[in-house]
């Protein structure tokens, strides 16, 4: 990772934010992105005065042309860009019966259109540099969420895509891949949407007892340096992929099991 030019968004927190120290810490030059500007430029002026090379980029990945415009800034700074890291994400917790179509819309234009907008500028310096692109999922990128579909959709769709672009490169030197971190100590639980598109403010999770933020960018650095597609972290979300592929109906049900328990959960 020594001299790597990284790209990170939703760099301001959570996994996004231990990905830029976990990069920094291999050397890497840092590109991070996020709507919070005033977190950004804490996280930027500590990376700076340990020395390491960082331009920050407040950006709505949601907007595509502020998307451009990150890739471009990336580009004209280091001259080149070696890593993408899709993290940028919002999630939701309401019912679809009760949840506004707008929420809907709202998680796919950051999860999925937000990748695809920030790849898509990407591409070129990417291709010349055959270097990587990750996309940040989750548990909910191939086992449906109760109570989080808008969440569930955006997520199904990131991994579709990037499995296309990956197929549509194997012959170009491009590094595509895909990590599936289970609960992550993070606020996107804390910023989740409800059925009305507001914060939730209060996760529903014992924060204290998820996997930390720093062992999920630990494990998104190794991903880039090996070149591996896909890794689906923790022994429970290995073994939720493939219990979801043998027995469907037995994972349906311990789902809704295991969310119908969490604090003020929507099935009350």
């Amino acid at each position: 990772m020594l001299g790597k030019v990284v790209i990170i968004t939703g760099a301001s927190s959570g996994i996004g934010e231990a990905c830029a120290y976990a990069f920094a810490k291999e050397g890497a030059k840092l590109v991070l992105s996020a709507r919070n500007k005033e977190k950004l430029n804490l996280i930027g002026q500590k990376l700076i005065s340990q020395g390491i090379e960082v331009l920050l980029f407040p950006c709505d990945v949601r907007n595509e042309i502020e998307c451009k415009q990150l890739i471009e800034s990336a580009f004209a700074y280091f001259g080149k860009i070696d890593v993408l890291i899709n993290n940028a994400g919002i999630s939701m917790r309401a019912l679809f019966k009760d949840v506004e179509i707008g929420v809907m819309e709202q998680l796919m234009q950051t999860n999925f259109w937000g990748t695809v907008y920030c790849t898509k500028y990407a591409l070129p310096c990417l291709l010349e540099s055959k270097g990587s692109v990750i996309g940040v999922n989750s548990w909910a990128g191939f086992t449906g969420l109760p109570a989080r579909t808008g969440y569930t959709a955006s997520k199904f769709a990131l991994l579709g895509f990037l499995e296309a672009l990956r197929v549509e490169n194997l012959k170009t030197g491009l590094h595509v891949g895909s990590i599936f971190p289970g609960y992550t100590t993070s606020n996107i639980r804390n910023t989740a949407l409800n059925a009305r598109g507001e914060a939730q403010l209060e996760s529903p999770l014992e924060e204290k007892k998820l996997m930390p933020a720093e062992e999920v960018a630990a494990e998104v650095v190794n991903m880039v340096r090996r070149r591996r597609k896909y890794h689906i972290l923790t022994f429970t979300g290995k073994l939720m992929y493939w219990v979801n592929k043998l027995f469907p109906d037995y994972v349906d049900r311990k789902v809704f099991e295991v969310v119908s328990r969490e604090k003020d959960s929507p099935f009350h």
